[in-house]
């Protein structure tokens, strides 16, 4: 195998290294669950996948929270991080990395790293003047404050006036490359909204940006100079060369970058995209270091049309959603209903009529009544039919031929609404097909060929649909497999219906009798709107 082809065939995707100031929220779990279909997908067709998750710990904001709660700050991290890898598990989150900006490796790694930019002249001591918000780790320009010297994002937040010596890096130095980043990688960052607006931001020229704070120990000390403690982003986005290394590897940037690097994609919330689409490509191209592929920032998230906050009193817990309606429903309602890359709105309601309409009663009603007039009409066994049994005129057929590219180019440009729909397509069409050929006429009139042909062409239909949907829904998928014979487990990464190849389980024509059908029962069950208390 060539480089080109070893390249090709290795991907790696991170979600932001989440700030343990606070417990995991609907947001972050939105991007990680984006994350692990897009890694789910990848798996199917074939390529060896590294999905990076992990804890960003450090900086003043979680030492001043860890204090307020009587407690020392890596024993406050170890708490709160702790909750983030439970949310990935209860919500069928496959990673391969999560990493914690506490290990002890990962220092090596930014030192390492701080080297590379300090010999190439980047790094700088002077002085910073201006309003400070903790809670962003961020100075503000005065003209963006809100009444009252608040954040504009934290809005119950007053700024602090900082006047202290830092050091600094040359951003402004990257500026007309990273300008040529943008020019000649239109695809570097997505989507064309956000591509914009780094744009805008980059146009009105760059300013070197502070790397290091006084008076903070919560951090990893400067290596030039031990009264300096890094800040928190030059510390945080080296998260991601830290986690390349495997379990009990010695730590080392070279090592680190080794077999995964560069990362094909980061995702990410609109809110951080600055860091990551102007901040971090510069200090790789000061580092000498390739670049990532793509840096993907989606919407916010609102409930009920308002945006969510403590204030507000109106924030959704991932943890009680996934406990009341499983990672399924979860997975699939924010991936479906919600554009990727635009804000997207909670609804509980809502959300409860789209999975009854659109699991329980088209896709899983779709396999129950099947099955159920196979065990009558067939005997319980799957029909003595093949793919090329069935003309290519058939509607079924006509649409699942093409189906499998369809949703492929979909999860390749992370459209999961637009793939899911276009399955759904599919699945709609079985039912109608079914109400107009009316297979249990046809039995009742002897044509028994004709009435499997029909069961055929639907049954497979299912199971493409449950197959290019198994990496938002793996667990329903499962169930679908395995209710038509296949002994898969979507969840098990070296089963053969993950490392057979896409384009084989992707096309119309799978199922074939060698499977016996299991007993028909439902795949999703329909869920009852709760009562107002």
């Amino acid at each position: 195998m060539n480089l080109v082809e070893k390249t090709e065939k290795i991907f790696a995707l991170t979600t932001p290294l989440y700030y343990v100031n606070g417990l995991p929220h609907i947001g972050s779990a939105y991007t990680t669950m984006a994350a692990d279909a897009i890694a789910r997908f990848q798996r199917l067709l074939g390529n060896q996948v590294l999905l990076v998750t992990g804890t960003d710990e450090h900086g003043q904001k979680i030492q001043r929270t860890a204090q307020t709660k009587n407690l020392e700050p890596q024993v406050f991290c170890d708490q709160v991080s702790a909750e983030f890898s439970s949310l990935w598990k209860l919500l069928n989150i496959q990673y391969d990395r999560f990493i914690r900006t506490t290990d002890s490796r990962h220092e090596v790694i930014v030192k390492d790293f701080f080297k590379r930019v300090w010999d190439n002249g980047d790094i700088y001591l002077g002085e910073q003047k201006g309003w400070y918000c903790v809670s962003c780790e961020e100075f503000k320009e005065e003209r963006d404050l809100l009444e009252g010297k608040r954040c504009p994002i934290h809005t119950n937040k007053e700024v602090e006036w900082r006047d202290e010596q830092n050091y600094f890096f040359k951003l402004s130095k990257y500026q007309e490359k990273l300008e040529h980043l943008y020019q000649h990688h239109p695809d570097f960052i997505q989507p064309e909204s956000r591509r914009n607006e780094v744009l805008n931001f980059v146009k009105q020229g760059l300013q070197d940006f502070s790397i290091s704070r006084v008076n903070m120990d919560w951090g990893f000390e400067v290596p030039v100079d031990p009264k300096h403690t890094l800040y928190v982003w030059f510390d945080a986005l080296l998260g991601y060369a830290t986690a390349l290394l495997d379990p009990d590897e010695e730590a080392g940037l070279e090592k680190a970058l080794q077999k995964w690097w560069p990362i094909k994609l980061h995702l990410l919330g609109k809110d951080i995209l600055r860091f990551h689409a102007v901040y971090w490509p510069a200090m790789l191209m000061s580092a000498g270091l390739n670049l990532p592929h793509k840096v993907f920032a989606h919407g916010y998230l609102t409930k009920d049309g308002q945006k969510m906050g403590k204030t507000l009193g109106n924030t959704v817990d991932p943890i009680t959603l996934v406990e009341r309606y499983g990672s399924d429903a979860i997975r699939y309602y924010f991936l479906k209903e919600i554009e990727f890359g635009k804000d997207g709105d909670f609804n509980e309601v809502r959300f409860i009529n789209v999975l009854n309409a659109d699991l329980a009663n088209d896709l899983g009603n779709l396999l129950n009544r099947t099955s159920n007039m196979v065990k009558k009409y067939c005997g319980g066994n799957l029909p003595p039919i093949t793919a090329e049994d069935i003309p290519v005129e058939n509607l079924l057929k006509a649409i699942g031929l093409d189906l499998g590219s369809q949703v492929k180019v979909a999860y390749q440009d992370l459209a999961f609404d637009r793939g899911c729909e276009a399955v759904l397509a599919l699945v709609r069409a079985c039912n109608k097909f079914i109400d107009e050929h009316a297979p249990w006429s046809l039995y009742k009139q002897g044509q028994q060929d004709a009435v499997e042909k029909i069961l055929y062409a639907v049954l497979e239909s299912v199971r493409l649909s449950a197959y290019l949907l198994s990496p938002i829904i793996p667990d329903t998928s499962n169930k679908i497999y395995q209710q038509l014979g296949f002994q898969v487990n979507f969840n098990d990464q070296t089963q053969t219906a993950i490392t057979t190849p896409f384009a084989v389980h992707s096309q119309w024509g799978v199922l074939s009798n060698k499977q016996k059908l299991g007993k028909p029962q439902p795949v999703f069950k329909r869920i009852e709107i709760p009562k107002n208390d």
